[in-house]
């Protein structure tokens, strides 16, 4: 199986299934010498972990990173930086029933497919939990970055979708609710909506919005490593990612350039921000923004008609512990990534300046 690395100088790769003894990542290119907070590390990952509120999954996973090499009495080495969380709390039995069944909007035909076999254990490889191998290594992009500042929020639910421009958002309020929503009133709404959807045996998807600040000016390689190409592509490997789109989106498909175009000011900052903080798929030093797309937990606890691994029509039902709405929990998921393409262009920019 290829397509397990990401980045070019700042490069991980991951490793594991969901229901294996551990799940692991090797995190290449990392500067010798950066002080590692192995706290906030860890705080990343607590962000992420199931079990953390009624809205999301009660699999209780600890998810306590173990770093194995490439860290040296709290600074690393230079040399390759490995690291596992074990999987603590597996149940395969649950997923027994589907052993030869495949789960409508799963990966499970097209890993049969592809491979001739799978591991029907919670989704084995492409199970979401591969995602936390993600945070940890986002997590110490996050300490490399230092002064940039990666805001990721819950901006819809459903049809619920909170209606301020980022300038008038308090990024403070993200952590004070399940939802991960800056805003004490939408927040209060998804929630309940979640909880309802839950109660229906149902699943619901939404969207993330994420705000990178203080990204200094020329990070990006046309012209087929365009910094927004790259953060796209980081995007859309995540787990139920179904769209990107960064500075006004489609809804600049609507303005006229009249409109649309940034008017500079004296110093190069521009009067509005509609690109994203990025023109030429290179970083302007404007505030870097985008939402990605997450559709509805396939998973959902309704009898649903599929087929088996001979072609026969069956009849399944979900079971298990899943999330009725992932939204929440790929909060830090998303800011990782992004941290991720963020730290491979600035070590990018330094070799070419050499």
């Amino acid at each position: 199986m290829a397509g397990n690395s990401f980045g070019k100088l700042f490069k991980l790769t991951t490793f594991g299934e969901s229901h294996g003894k551990a799940i692991g990542g090797i995190i290449d290119g990392c500067p010798a010498g950066l002080d590692v907070d192995l706290d906030k590390i860890q705080n990343e990952l607590n962000r992420r972990k199931p079990g953390q509120s009624a809205i999301v999954t009660q699999r209780k996973e600890p998810d306590t990173v173990e770093f194995l090499s490439g860290v040296f009495e709290g600074r690393t080495t230079g040399t390759p930086i490995g690291f596992i969380i074990q999987n603590a709390n597996q149940k395969s039995k649950d997923y027994s029933h589907i052993k030869d069944t495949y789960r409508p909007s799963h990966a499970d035909y097209t890993y049969d497919e592809k491979y001739g076999v799978r591991d029907y254990r919670g989704g084995g490889r492409s199970s979401a939990r591969e995602t936390a191998c993600r945070v940890v290594a986002g997590a110490l992009a996050k300490q490399l970055l230092k002064n940039i500042e990666f805001n990721a929020f819950t901006a819809s639910v459903g049809e619920i979708a909170l209606d301020k421009p980022n300038e008038e958002l308090d990024f403070s309020l993200i952590e004070s609710n399940a939802v991960r929503c800056p805003d004490k009133a939408t927040a209060e709404e998804m929630e309940a909506y979640i909880k309802e959807i839950r109660s229906q045996g149902d699943t619901v998807g939404g969207t993330v919005r994420c705000v990178i600040r203080n990204v200094p000016k020329g990070l990006g390689e046309p012209v087929f490593d365009k910094l927004h190409a790259e953060l796209g592509k980081a995007m859309l490997s995540i787990n139920a990612v179904k769209g990107f789109e960064y500075g006004s989106g489609f809804e600049g498909t609507r303005m006229k350039g009249s409109v649309h175009n940034d008017l500079f000011n004296e110093d190069g900052t521009t009067k509005t921000n509609l690109s994203g903080g990025i023109q030429g798929g290179i970083s302007n030093g404007m505030d870097i923004y985008f939402n990605v797309a997450f559709k509805p937990v396939a998973t959902i606890m309704q009898k649903q008609q599929t087929i088996n691994s001979k072609g026969e029509t069956v009849e399944m039902r979900g079971k298990g512990r899943h999330d009725p709405c992932v939204v929440p929990r790929a909060v830090p998921i998303v800011e990782a990534m992004a941290a991720l393409v963020i730290a491979d262009f600035m070590l990018q920019n330094k070799t070419s300046k050499i």
